[in-house]
């Protein structure tokens, strides 16, 4: 499905769903005869924040975010996590306003917007399945060459559209034998004659017409008689790994990875979020939590209250990072990483590390530009020097200013690095960010980091 298309479904349900949502509040606000007549306002706070609560919730889980083709089963999936989180949200604004709201009306207004979310994912369920069984199952293609891009294509192919069919290959001069289970039909000059006279709907083409002027004219013969004829590239000669294809105007441009902050819109946005929540922060958490924590710092060890180093950020440029000091003093705190039971850790500094009070400072390092709410963590200098040399796509991670917090911390990706295993997985999981950033992204790795701080992280010391 193309992104337009794939646009258009996230829109679509983000409506539906939203004026589901709004018409059974109304409904109950009018027909529902446990509230107070003179009374009905803390009902509309109600209705808006549900409102909120929702959008929230499902953006939090990513059910309106979709990078790819839409999984039925896994939008439903999604549903189900949006809506638990959805029930926690208004069941705790209900408990904090401390308003004697009807449990009656609550439950009614909980079941119907259930009911409701599961109305249009069966229905959508259906008319996928219905589609698929009218039309699905009967589209068919075949692969012009016998080579390894084939084989790649076919077994990809088979796993990703379970919904087409593949006849088999035709031939070429560059064939491999006991490629694939798939037959050899036939050599590629008999190609669309087998295409007419199976009812092909597809041809997918691994030879070039470079290689071979032929073809050519197999996509002219194919298109009048109404087949899509379609070119997979071998680009295996300059990349060994999944290539990424853009336009400009009206050019192809083949890049290793799509990099959506590398468009000014979604850079603007980024960073509108980030001094947007940098700010809120700083003035109402920072400004009076900051002086606190630097006297108990101060009454429970010697040294300075911020603790400050120089870091790798963005396209390896150098800036100055701040902390709250954790250790006391020592002679290895720019070249030697914080181990499980240092030494060197304060007990005060315990707590910090433990509950990320020590990155607070860095908030202002967001404002100031150098560093971002979300992005790869930045590491020491010999750190970098080290690791860059231990794996090359290290540096990768340097597109991107470094964050707070990120992607790779999240999913228990932190602390000490022991062995090239954890530095590859960080790595992985800082490209994946690079790779699929969106704001609604951004947001739910605030939301696991808050909730991985509350429920403690093992690998914080």
């Amino acid at each position: 499905m193309s992104s337009r298309y794939t646009n258009l479904f996230r829109f679509f349900f983000v409506c539906v769903d939203l004026v589901a949502l709004c018409l059974v509040n109304i409904w109950l606000i009018l027909n529902f005869r446990g509230i107070p007549l003179d009374n009905e306002r803390p009902y509309g706070l109600l209705f808006l924040v549900g409102n909120m609560v929702w959008l929230i919730s499902a953006y939090g889980v990513g059910l309106y975010v979709e990078n790819s083709q839409p999984d039925v089963y896994r939008f439903i999936k999604k549903t189900i996590k949006a809506f638990i989180i959805f029930v926690t949200g208004i069941l705790t604004f209900v408990f904090i306003y401390h308003y004697p709201y009807s449990r009656l009306f609550i439950l009614i207004n909980f079941t119907g917007f259930f009911l409701f979310l599961m109305i249009t994912r069966i229905t959508m369920i259906g008319v996928f399945y219905s589609m698929n069984k009218t039309n699905g199952s009967s589209r068919r293609i075949v692969v012009v060459g016998y080579n390894e891009v084939a084989k790649k294509f076919v077994e990809r192919f088979s796993v990703t559209r379970k919904d087409f069919r593949v006849d088999g290959y035709f031939e070429d001069a560059g064939q491999i034998s006991e490629l694939s289970k798939l037959p050899i039909i036939g050599n590629i000059n008999e190609c669309i004659e087998y295409a007419i006279s199976h009812n092909i709907h597809e041809i997918y083409s691994t030879i070039s017409p470079e290689k071979n002027e032929s073809i050519y004219e197999m996509a002219r013969q194919a298109e009048r008689s109404f087949i899509r004829f379609k070119f997979i590239p071998d680009f295996k000669l300059y990349v060994n790994r999944e290539t990424y294809i853009e336009y400009q105007d009206n050019f192809p441009i083949l890049s290793l990875r799509p990099e959506p902050l590398e468009e000014i819109g979604n850079s603007i946005k980024k960073r509108i979020f980030d001094i947007i929540f940098s700010l809120i922060v700083i003035i109402f958490l920072l400004s009076w939590l900051i002086p606190i924590l630097a006297i108990l710092i101060k009454l429970s060890s010697r040294g300075n209250v911020f603790f400050k180093q120089v870091r790798s950020g963005k396209n390896n440029v150098q800036f100055t990072c701040y902390k709250l000091r954790t250790l006391a003093r020592n002679n290895e705190a720019h070249t030697k990483q914080v181990t499980f039971n240092d030494s060197r850790i304060t007990p005060l500094g315990r707590f910090f590390r433990k509950t990320n009070l020590d990155e607070l400072p860095q908030f202002v390092n967001v404002l100031l530009g150098n560093m971002s709410i979300i992005g790869p963590r930045p590491h020491m200098l010999v750190h970098t020097n080290m690791y860059s040399k231990a794996l090359g796509e290290y540096m990768i991670r340097h597109f991107l200013k470094p964050g707070i917090t990120g992607w790779a911390q999240v999913n228990g990706h932190r602390g000490e690095i022991k062995d090239e295993d954890q530095l590859r997985n960080r790595i992985e999981h800082d490209i994946w960010y690079m790779e699929n950033w969106s704001i609604w992204l951004d947001m739910k790795i605030v939301w696991l980091t808050i909730y991985n701080t509350l429920k403690g992280d093992k690998n914080a010391y």
